[in-house]
């Protein structure tokens, strides 16, 4: 196995970049729940501080990052609202980023993959699972607060559509969204470039600046992700 032999840091707040005897180079976070991993990925101690490996194949954000994105909206202290949560591989490297001054609320529809999703959150005290359907965001208004950035990644025909009305209900004026679009989750008779398009069109109507659109592959074929600032409602 391949030995660390390097960490500095990149143009974005609490993410890192590893290098390895091998030549490879990795994306890695500081492990705010030092000694567990969450998804088999390798811990390294450097001068008392335990980074994790982040392995942009299971990672949309992670992809983004090394596809060459401008501006990471989340740092250290960000509100998080997070739909699509899964069982938490992305969200515990995005709780590792926004630290325990920060909040990341975590919307899951599946009840097993939550089960999975509340043993990560369990060491992460700024992780928040919830049990819900994003269509309908009225019924976990309560249980958050507005955020800062609203994270999408449900593969539904109408995700776009969902992102927007949960935007309405949680997304500050001026806070960002991060939507990865899975073009075949939409439409398999068209192009993934020509989804993208409508997509992004459909947030420009919805008062949203898009500020990027990167394709995911070869992280995530037939994938993007578009960052947008939300104008407000």
């Amino acid at each position: 196995m391949s030995e660390l032999v390097k960490i500095s840091k990149t143009q974005f707040e609490n993410v890192f970049q590893c290098e390895f005897n091998d030549g490879t180079v990795r994306l890695c976070t500081k492990n705010l729940a030092p000694g567990f991993s969450v998804y088999g990925e390798r811990l390294f101690k450097v001068e008392g501080i335990e980074y994790r490996e982040w392995n942009a194949f299971r990672s949309k954000l992670g992809g983004a990052i090394l596809k060459g994105l401008k501006q990471n909206p989340i740092v250290k202290g960000t509100k998080v609202l997070y739909l699509g949560a899964a069982s938490g591989t992305t969200p515990s490297h995005v709780s590792d980023i926004v630290e325990l001054e920060g909040k990341v609320y975590g919307v899951e529809f599946s009840p097993r993959v939550v089960r999975e999703f509340l043993l990560v959150a369990q060491h992460r005290p700024n992780l928040f699972p919830i049990l819900a359907d994003a269509r309908f965001p009225q019924y976990y208004r309560t249980l958050v607060e507005d955020v800062d950035v609203l994270y999408v990644d449900i593969a539904q025909p109408d995700e776009t559509d969902i992102a927007i009305y949960n935007a309405k209900f949680f997304l500050k004026n001026g806070g960002y969204m991060m939507m990865a679009i899975k073009a075949r989750s939409i439409d398999v008779t068209k192009e993934p470039t020509e989804i993208y398009e409508m997509e992004v069109n459909k947030l420009k109507e919805n008062n949203f600046d898009v500020i990027q659109v990167i394709q995911l592959d070869p992280y995530d074929k037939d994938h993007a992700m578009v960052l947008a600032k939300y104008k407000g409602k």
